[in-house]
């Protein structure tokens, strides 16, 4: 049976009031433990004495037992002069995961492709133009051309 000295959660609904419990690793949060050593109150603000209480004995007792306290009990331990906590480090944490990046990957690779098509629906719309542009101007320098022999006949009469 591995012990813990660790939260259990009470309060309300969005109102969270913690009790410190020695239990056993495998029992629910808030469900079955041995003792209660302690109170944390996070509603309070972190100067106030009645944030964090713990009863130094039984918390000496348990771990003098081998119960190894969770991260936060560990700080509130430490604060208490009981326990040595380290903060833990951790440089993977930051970094996203391998879903993440694929999504990521797949998201710039829509991108480009959406670039090319959007460069490539340019320049199709500009060689148009040039052509449409290209028809215009053949049609206005042959329509002169058409109508100058018609002059031409009417002047005649």
């Amino acid at each position: 049976m591995a012990l813990k000295l660790r939260l259990a959660r009470h309060g309300a609904k969005k109102r969270p009031y913690y009790r410190i419990v020695a239990a056993d690793s495998r029992a629910p949060r808030d469900g079955r433990f041995i003792d209660i050593v302690g109170r944390y109150n996070p509603m309070l603000p972190k100067d106030s004495e009645d944030r964090v209480q713990l009863d130094v004995e039984k918390c000496k007792e348990w771990l003098s037992k081998g119960a190894q306290p969770t991260e936060r009990v560990a700080r509130f331990l430490g604060a208490a002069g009981l326990w040595e906590w380290k903060a833990g480090n951790n440089p993977q944490k930051g970094k996203p995961g391998q879903k993440a990046v694929e999504r990521e990957e797949e998201r710039k690779e829509k991108a480009e492709a959406r670039a090319a098509a959007e460069a490539e629906a340019k320049e199709a719309a500009a060689e148009a133009k040039k052509a449409a542009e290209a028809a215009a101007k053949e049609a206005t320098e042959a329509a002169p051309a058409e109508e100058a022999p018609a002059e031409e006949a009417k002047s005649e009469e």
